[in-house]
């Protein structure tokens, strides 16, 4: 069995893009429309998002919680916003590793803006067993491409609802 080392979804949201990239690209506010992240903290202050930008996830998946390190690669207002995660930890991201890269894209059209979310396994030295078991381990049973499917999809939707 082959990884999937990209999945992605996409949803029109009742919104303009310009306000949508300002909500997406503000990982201090991604705990709103993530079912992982709980928000973040960026390394230094900022109006808006930049390439360069770092910032440290907080996220939860049931009882485990975990820090990640990413860094903004594209920052393109109304159009793309991307980052890299690329440092896991339990209290502080301390373990550097290329783990996985974010993209959402913006596209107007008829009744608002077209989102697509993208995930990117960045494991890509990982030999395929080996991703196999350690996905089903931490994320219950499921391999992350199909994990982050189902968690994509309920960003998006969380992202509809907030618009509607």
């Amino acid at each position: 069995m082959t990884r999937d080392f990209t999945v992605a979804d996409s949803v029109v949201v009742a919104a303009d893009a310009n306000i949508l990239y300002d909500a997406i690209s503000d990982p201090v506010q991604m705990g709103n429309w993530s079912p992982e992240n709980r928000g973040a903290v960026v390394a230094e202050p900022r109006d808006g998002a930049y390439v360069g930008m770092v910032f440290d996830g907080r996220n939860k998946r049931g009882r485990a919680r975990w820090v990640t390190r990413c860094t903004v690669t594209v920052a393109e207002p109304a159009k793309a916003f991307e980052f890299r995660v690329h440092a896991i930890g339990v209290t502080s991201p301390r373990l550097k590793r290329a783990i996985a890269t974010w993209r959402y894209e913006f596209e107007p059209v008829s009744g608002g803006t077209k989102v697509i979310e993208t995930w990117t396994d960045d494991r890509r030295n990982w030999p395929d067993a080996l991703a196999f078991v350690f996905d089903k381990i931490v994320t219950g049973g499921s391999t992350f491409p199909e994990f982050q499917r189902r968690n994509i999809r309920r960003t998006l939707g969380n992202l509809q609802r907030r618009f509607a």
